[in-house]
């Protein structure tokens, strides 16, 4: 048989036209993973309300539910209650100090009529005086109106010693009714501690989803009895997925982080869908070829994890595989 040579030449070309970009070269694989989160309920009672379905979009800090705590919302109302009944019984010591206040305003009036009298009666003492150093009168009137300064005198100091004793009644007035409401509000600061507790467990009533992302699977249903730390839901941020991909000791001397490399993943049986990633992380230390992952070189024992995050336009899942062209 007769073979055309020419057609044996053309052959090759149009076998390598007819497989396409599948034949595109590629340094190492992968697969996607997205970062993961279980949330947990963090009370107990009835799930009243759950606002989520599985493939939705959550935003942060968007509430997608509420448990029934209607047991510690009358535990803080009778905390609450306890608080204003102690409040009832802290003493006021104004009434008292006002009296006290009144006793000593009358004592330094009188003792303002006693100052007056004295000035009179020593005026006269003096006028007298003279009159006794020049024999006008006898010394027996000096004598009384010096009884009646010295008595004056007396007054006025007992009067002044007075308005101390007041003072002081004041003050130890203000310090009994100060003791006494100190030992109530030491009763209260633990009833507000347990209040500010009892807000924390009720905040913890609502669900509230701590990242964006995509509901992957729900746990629980609506009116179902939860426990602090039952799973209520996974979600996943899939807007930026990551491809772990491992690479021989040879290939990593030519990557560094943040550096630009491109994905291949599998758009049909004959083409591949191109996307641009950036090494975020490359592993430490070796360790053996994951069965499911192959390299450049297949003959590695040994290689190294890196992971490349890669902008999701909606088409990449978890779990599928990557391939890397450095």
């Amino acid at each position: 048989m007769k073979i055309n040579l020419n057609y044996l030449l053309i052959l090759p070309v149009f076998y390598l036209f007819g497989c396409g970009d599948k034949q595109a070269a590629f340094d190492a694989s992968g697969i996607f993973e997205a970062e993961e989160v279980i949330i947990s309920a963090e009370a107990n009672g009835q799930l009243v309300e759950l606002l989520l379905d599985e493939g939705e979009e959550l935003a942060l800090n968007q509430v997608v539910g509420k448990i029934d705590c209607t047991d510690i919302a009358l535990q803080k109302a009778q905390l609450e209650a306890t608080i204003e009944a102690l409040s009832l019984k802290r003493g006021d010591a104004t009434p008292e100090i006002s009296i006290v206040k009144q006793q000593i305003e009358s004592q330094n009036a009188q003792i303002e009529t006693l100052r007056t009298q004295l000035r009179v009666v020593t005026r006269e003492r003096d006028r007298i005086k003279k009159l006794v150093n020049q024999e006008a009168v006898p010394v027996q009137q000096l004598d009384d109106l010096q009884g009646k300064v010295d008595v004056l005198e007396k007054q006025i100091e007992a009067a002044e010693k007075q308005i101390v004793v007041l003072q002081q009644q004041a003050e130890s007035q203000k310090d009994l009714v100060a003791i006494k409401n100190r030992g109530i509000m030491s009763e209260q600061k633990p009833l507000n501690t347990n209040i500010e507790r009892m807000d924390n467990q009720l905040s913890n009533c609502e669900v509230v989803n701590p990242m964006s992302g995509t509901v992957l699977a729900q746990y629980v249903e609506q009116y179902e009895f939860v426990n602090m730390g039952k799973p209520l839901y996974k979600i996943a941020n899939l807007k930026d997925m990551v491809l772990r991909a491992y690479l021989t000791e040879d290939q990593l001397s030519e990557l560094k982080l943040g550096q630009e490399v491109t994905i291949l993943v599998d758009k049909n049986s004959e083409e591949y869908q191109r996307y641009p990633g950036r090494i975020s992380w490359i592993a430490d230390e070796a360790e053996f070829t994951p069965k499911t992952i192959q390299t450049k070189d297949e003959r590695a024992n040994l290689v190294y994890a890196v992971k490349i995050k890669v902008e999701n336009d909606g088409f990449i899942r978890v779990g599928m595989y990557g391939e890397v062209q450095i």
